[in-house]
């Protein structure tokens, strides 16, 4: 037979879901940030290898 639950349990049991949903939230924006800041670095390091590659070309002229 099932324990009935009390009144005032029940916002408890809504302060656990909250914040292990706002823990799963969290991580979810920690690792888009994370992918985001990757694909700049390597947004970086590809202007900068093209722009290397164009002075090389331009000196050997």
């Amino acid at each position: 037979m099932p324990t009935p639950i009390l009144g005032f349990e029940r916002p408890h049991l809504r302060t656990e879901q909250q914040l292990r949903i706002s823990k799963l939230r969290k991580a979810r924006l920690e690792r888009i940030a994370l992918h985001g800041l990757a694909m700049l670095s390597m947004g970086s390091v590809l202007t900068a290898l093209i722009a290397l590659r164009t002075a090389i070309l331009c000196l050997a002229r």
